[in-house]
């Protein structure tokens, strides 16, 4: 099943010719005559209530793009942030970019919100807003690879024929090359790894279907809109590639713009860091010489010393990356030193096989634009090798990272790169280095570029101000602004926090908690999400649940987040058991979520490589990074956790906390007067008296 390609808006009004950007903004109304009774979109939306906070927020981003300034809006769930940015940038006349936090966000933008927008600017339906979206490059197909394919296939078995197949037809009829048109296209299919257009493939204006590449396509997309709607990841990897090209006309996909709204901007330090730090792995040595095989297999330009270099390069890696210090997960990197003395003819000899490659390419006879492509990531690969093992840059965490694929139940959920999602069933290796202090990348780089950006969540305050986002990104000048929550949290949310339960850091927690859990559950008849900040306690709760609930239960690592989801949505009484991808961007409303259960106040792993290194340094010049760093961030991911429970007027249930060091911390205070102002209690009876249950009913 094929979606309908709509990755683009034309403004085009009654008559045949497109009216310019300049001329077709909305004009003739203020912000209070949209948003308020009676206002114009009453009168079109039909579940239309007026918002105060709402208008109050479409205000300052107004006066903020106006003025030419820097905007930080924590807006409560139920206030209606998007149209309340969304509509001051219609009216300010700008390009301006919305990033959000996944791509399920940007189509809910594109279309939800962007076409509610029009039927209340433009009831007579005959304009459009020039808008469009765009996805990181690997959502797109690159058809000269699908060209180069049909000449020479390199296809494995009969399921890659098959997509190649499919993929082949919907080439002749798709207007966007997004493979999310292709729904019969499964996730991992490793087909479209080598098809798709991910930049370090990419000939630019070199290449012969340059004019005719989807990517093409995009830019001009973009450059012809007014709102270019993208994601994190996409905005972030973007404006790391520019920074490396520096004046480079290919360099990125993304037009200049007036403003940048970061919609979800709790988000931004972590996504940045990743996209500002390196990462060298086995799997991108790997894919490097099956590009360089498939190029020669293709051109037929193999000789035997190409065929000698790629069999070096695979050799020295295989051995370099098997001599890494082994650890489970994520881990500190400390003794490079010492390995690179113990090790360096093997990292020289891992270095020295890259420059041969290099060098066997440009000796081709005959060179495609490819081998261009192919001598430049070589290259690239043997420069950021090196940064990784003898950089000593003061701002830069070194670490190693193990990860295993396809598939074993209760890996962690994380953003895969392309690469990852095609390796296998093997452990892979991970060299990475990662920016300690992304605020000061930032402010040079992002910030003082800017004419105006706003940055905007439903949390992003920590005790009632905005001090660590703004320290932690590195925002030092921004207007600010809390917008209260339109929802009734007193009556619609009882928050339940156990006093007499174990700390969750001993082993004792786990089997009192069980029973507590169980309880909660019969209260409220299920329909919940159990959340826990580790896997190991998730699988042991879980399973000593096995047998005592009567309700369903789901548990993550067992199929699918969406699928979950679904599941979740269409089983009365179900119980979801999940991690970290459950703690945001999950919207379940009505009865079917009653309950949410947390089981610990959620502080990073403080033996993460990277959390270690930024505590390390706030303590070393001086500061307290408990209360400065990991108290905020646990206080900001606690409340998006909670934040899946009430997510309209009519939603109503239990939030339980089953850690009470929130009693009996000093620093439970910051959890306390960061939440949104519940219902509290510490009596299992006020829980049974908000569901209207007796302990003889359970």
């Amino acid at each position: 099943m094929r979606r309908p390609s709509r990755y683009y808006r034309d403004f085009v009004p009654s008559s045949s010719h497109p009216v310019p950007p300049s001329q077709a903004r909305p004009a003739g109304f203020s912000l209070y005559q949209f948003f308020a009774p009676g206002g114009l979109l009453s009168k079109t939306h039909p579940a239309y209530e007026f918002r105060r906070g709402q208008l109050q927020m479409a205000q300052a981003v107004e006066e903020a793009l106006e003025e030419k300034r820097h905007l930080i809006v924590e807006a409560g769930t139920g206030t209606g942030k998007t149209l309340a940015y969304l509509l001051p940038v219609i009216r300010s006349g700008k390009r301006v970019i919305v990033s959000t936090g996944t791509k399920n966000l940007q189509e809910q933008l594109f279309f939800k919100d962007v076409p509610a927008l029009e039927r209340a600017l433009f009831p007579d339906g005959n304009r459009k807003l020039s808008v469009c979206y765009m996805k990181g490059r690997n959502n797109y197909l690159c058809r000269k690879k699908l060209f180069d394919l049909t000449g020479e296939p390199l296809l494995s078995g009969l399921e890659e024929i098959e997509h190649y197949r499919a993929i082949a037809a919907w080439e002749k009829t798709t207007q966007s090359g997004d493979r999310a048109e292709l729904a019969e296209l499964p996730e991992a299919s490793a087909l479209w790894h080598k098809l798709d257009a991910r930049a370090d493939t990419c000939l630019g204006q070199k290449c012969k279907e340059y004019d005719h590449c989807f990517i093409t396509e995009m830019r001009r997309r973009a450059a012809e809109s007014d709102i270019i709607i993208v994601n994190h990841y996409l905005f972030f990897a973007d404006l790391s590639i520019k920074l490396e090209a520096e004046d480079a006309p290919d360099a990125g996909v993304l037009p200049d713009c007036g403003a940048v709204i970061f919609d979800e901007a709790h988000e931004l330090e972590d996504i940045a860091g990743s996209y500002f730090g390196i990462s060298v792995s086995n799997l991108r040595l790997d894919e490097l010489t099956r590009d360089v095989e498939r190029l020669l297999q293709r051109e037929k330009l193999y000789t035997p010393q190409m065929s000698g270099a790629i069999q070096s390069v695979r050799e020295r890696s295989q051995l370099f990356f098997s001599l890494l210090p082994v650890h489970e997960g994520r881990s500190a990197f400390d003794s490079r030193r010492e390995f690179l003395e113990e090790n360096g003819e093997e990292f020289l000899a891992l270095n020295q096989s890259l420059l041969r490659l290099g060098a066997e390419l440009e000796r081709l006879p005959h060179k495609p634009e490819e081998v261009f492509a192919l001598v430049r990531r070589a290259r690239e690969l043997q420069v950021h090798l090196q940064f990784v093992m003898e950089s000593e840059d003061p701002n830069t965490v070194f670490w190693i990272e193990r990860r295993a694929f396809r598939g074993a139940p209760g890996v962690p959920t994380r953003r895969k790169s392309s690469d990852e999602r095609h390796a296998g069933g093997r452990t892979n290796v991970f060299l990475q280095a990662t920016p300690i202090e992304v605020g000061q990348i930032l402010r040079q780089c992002l910030w003082s570029k800017l004419e105006s950006s706003v940055l905007t969540s439903a949390t992003l305050a920590v005790g009632g101000g905005f001090e660590y986002i703004r320290q932690r990104l590195g925002l030092d000048h921004a207007r600010e602004l809390i917008v209260a929550s339109h929802f009734d949290y007193e009556s619609q949310a009882i928050l339940y926090v156990p006093p007499d339960l174990p700390d969750p850091r001993t082993p004792e927690f786990a089997a009192e908690a069980t029973g507590l859990v169980r309880r909660l559950l019969e209260i409220t008849r299920g329909r919940a999400f159990a959340l826990f900040t580790s896997y190991k306690q998730m699988n042991e709760i879980y399973e000593r649940l096995l047998g005592q609930l009567e309700f369903p239960m789901l548990k993550q690592g067992d199929a699918p987040k969406s699928a979950l989801l679904e599941e979740f949505r269409l089983t009365p009484n179900a119980v979801l058991f999940g991690t970290s991808s459950f703690w945001q961007g999950v919207d379940v409303q009505g009865e079917q979520l009653s309950c949410v259960i947390i089981d610990r106040l959620p502080f990073a792993v403080p033996s993460d490589p990277v959390v270690a290194a930024r505590v390390k340094a706030i303590d070393t010049a001086g500061g307290n990074a408990f209360y400065e760093y990991q108290v905020p961030g646990a206080v900001i991911t606690l409340k998006q956790g909670f934040g899946r429970l009430i997510r309209s007027l009519h939603d109503r249930g239990l939030l339980a906390l089953l850690d009470n060091r929130i009693l009996k911390k000093q620093y439970g205070r910051v959890f306390v007067e960061s939440l949104p102002p519940y219902r509290r209690t510490t009596e299992l009876k006020k829980v049974e008296e908000f569901f209207g249950r007796r302990s003889d009913d359970v």
